[in-house]
């Protein structure tokens, strides 16, 4: 059945006491299959004595992204993890519908590779190490497969089955990982060991909590000679164990608490130490509110115009406001742009702030896409042409660079490159979609920074594409792609299916590039609401998710924040300060200096908040933060339920002589 119909049927009241159906039967009520497979689901009307009703039909609709089903019911799974089938029973002419659920348990597919860490070319005989495999399936998941281990040559170097490896003697080996029907074989030099004096450099450092030291061993035989490019085994111990830190197997350390930490390398046999003192990180600044901007509609979106005139703040709703902030702590609206929509999601202008484009969702006519607005005069802008012809189903997110904007598709989950040089006839110039599947693909935003995209792909992570930096020969009209990091939301977000169900919605929401580092963003749903929430808000959760790109064909994630009352929504970084929304629990500032590593919340790097919330707005007392706009150090904040926040971070405490 066409989706429209099936909204349609999901916006009638509920069935009235002479509606006939009362239960809709599915078979099968559960099911699991691979990423690729389909099931086939049957559904029955039911009447209060469980006989059919006869001429009651059935509509199929898929929640989450997961996966999708036809309307004959046939269920084909796209993603790891569960999709939510509901069946609608109604009547033709009838007012009133039932519904019944399936869930799909979705499963990656077999094991196709696995990541062993360290991979060591070369070890001295008598060290040890433990190596960690990962399996994963051909399109990235990972698996919770156990990897084993065996040695070609255990007189060489052994190994055990869960990956503990001792060298022995001076020879070669080949050590392989299985997992499944997957291995890797990786070839083992052992050298002799003539290692006769061992050090760890730093001997002693003094930090603060998320300050990271990268140790390194000093390794050296008789003649004074150094034992180079040899694979070290690291720990890190707290004096009286009460302290929390980590170091990797190159020797980077970070500490979440404070204390004195005992660093050991061993090497051959022999082990060096080095001492951290680590004290409390002081980052917090104060927040000062400048002004509040409650709207008529629930916020969405905000943009600050390149004149710093005017901040164009988009709605949940059919408009885009101008507002007037060349007096920040008196900002008023003073012109809007109305639209044909339910939802104006985006906004964003041109690089000199000539033109702009805002994206369209739900529009009456079924034609979305995008409106290309003329912002020469910044407080007063104005549409000039639309564009809907490949992206009438809805757009959510738009961002402009260098006259084009990179756009998302609801309908297909492709991103789309949109030239409007020639802004009253804009024209479609690429289309680029994730391969792994048409079933539940969802492309949910696009930074574009230096010729390359960063696409945050729900299910897919994060995809970085060349288009027009040259170094995979991308360009607007030929976007070619430079990696892909894509991470287990099942295993990051288990607490919140064991809180609140299977089924819940989730996904990579959000990518901001600054500097070495991509910062990552989630959405998260819980499956069903709680009661508790004020007014109706949405219980999310979400995690910020930090992505060294400074090896770009190889992202890796190397630290996080994840707040405890709310979710990561939209972020913006200026300097070593990030700023985000955190939905329910308000407006956040973090302090991103420095090299990241590990839990940016445990170890103090949160600045400042505040509860965007207060007696006015479409929502009063509850705040919903979207995220946030920074000009010249004010901090220009879109709640949607109590409209636009104008702050000011108070300046830094500086240190007492």
């Amino acid at each position: 059945m066409h989706v429209a119909v099936v909204f349609a049927l999901l916006q009638q009241p509920a069935a009235p006491a002479s509606f006939p159906v009362t239960k809709v039967e599915i078979t099968p009520p559960a099911a699991e299959i691979e990423i690729g497979q389909t099931v086939r689901l049957a559904a029955r009307a039911l009447d209060a004595r469980g006989q059919p009703v006869a001429d009651a039909k059935i509509a199929w609709l898929s929640g989450g992204t997961e996966g999708d089903v036809d309307s004959t019911g046939l269920v084909k799974g796209g993603y790891h993890g569960y999709v939510r089938v509901t069946a609608v029973a109604y009547l033709p002419g009838q007012q009133g519908q039932v519904f019944g659920d399936a869930l799909i348990h979705v499963l990656p597919e077999p094991a196709a590779r696995i990541d062993v860490t360290p991979a060591p070319a070369k070890v001295v005989a008598g060290t040890r190490l433990t190596l960690a495999g990962v399996a994963f399936s051909k399109h990235g998941d990972r698996r919770a497969d156990l990897v084993s281990f065996t040695s070609s040559n255990p007189r060489v170097a052994s190994v055990t089955a869960d990956g503990r490896l001792h060298a022995l003697a001076p020879g070669r080996t080949t050590i392989t990982a299985k997992a499944g029907g997957a291995t890797v074989q990786l070839p083992v030099q052992v050298i002799a060991n003539t290692i006769t004096r061992l050090a760890v450099e730093p001997a002693s450092s003094a930090v603060r909590t998320g300050d990271v030291v990268r140790f390194a061993v000093s390794a050296k035989d008789a003649r004074g000679r150094a034992v180079p490019d040899v694979p070290v085994e690291w720990a890190v111990a707290a004096t009286g164990g009460a302290g929390v830190a980590q170091i990797d197997p190159a020797g980077a350390f970070v500490a979440e608490t404070p204390g004195i930490y005992t660093v050991t390398g061993s090497l051959g046999g022999r082990s060096a130490d080095a001492v951290v003192r680590v004290e409390q990180r002081r980052a917090t600044r104060g927040i000062d509110v400048l002004a509040h901007l409650p709207i008529k509609y629930r916020a969405a979106e905000a943009w600050v115009h390149p004149s710093g005139k005017c901040l164009y703040m988009t709605t949940i709703a059919d408009r885009v406001y101008a507002i007037d902030i060349t007096d920040p702590p008196s900002p008023r609206i003073v012109d809007s742009m109305v639209t044909d929509a339910r939802l104006v999601n985006d906004v964003m202008t041109t690089e000199d702030g000539k033109y702009g484009v805002f994206s369209r969702e739900g529009a009456s006519n079924r034609k979305n896409g995008i409106v290309v607005f003329d912002a020469s005069d910044a407080c007063h802008p104005r549409p000039v042409a639309e564009y809907t012809e490949t992206v009438s189903g809805g757009v959510h997110s738009a961002y402009v660079y260098q006259g084009r904007a990179y756009i998302t598709d609801d309908a297909t989950g492709s991103m789309r490159v949109i030239d409007f040089r020639d802004p009253t006839h804009p024209k479609e110039v690429a289309r680029w979609e994730a391969q792994q599947t048409e079933a539940g693909r969802y492309l949910h935003d696009i930074m574009v920074v230096d010729g390359l995209a960063y696409l945050a792909y729900w299910n897919d992570g994060l995809i970085i594409l060349d288009v027009g930096n040259g170094m995979k020969g991308g360009s607007p009209e030929s976007p070619q792609l430079v990696s892909q990091l894509k991470y287990d939301l099942n295993a990051t977000y288990a607490r919140v299916e064991q809180l609140w169900g299977t089924g819940f919605v989730r996904g990579t929401h959000t990518a901001w590039r600054a500097g070495r580092y991509v910062f990552v963003g989630d959405e998260v749903y819980a499956a069903r609401p709680y009661k508790g929430l004020n007014g109706g808000n949405n219980l999310t959760f979400g995690r910020l998710h930090v992505v060294d790109v400074s090896d770009i064909e190889h992202p890796r994630e190397v630290a996080w924040y994840e707040p405890t009352d709310g979710g990561v929504h939209n972020v913006w970084v200026v300097g070593d300060t990030l700023y985000l929304g955190n939905y329910q629990g308000g407006a956040r500032v973090l302090d991103i200096s420095g090299e990241l590593k590990g839990d940016l919340l445990r170890q103090g790097r949160e600045m400042s908040w505040i509860l965007t919330a207060d007696s006015t707005g479409t929502q009063p007392h509850t705040p919903f933060a979207w995220g946030a706009v920074v000009r010249d150090g004010n901090i220009f904040v879109p709640d949607i339920n109590s409209g636009l926040w104008v702050l000011k971070l108070e300046p830094k405490q500086q240190p007492v002589p």
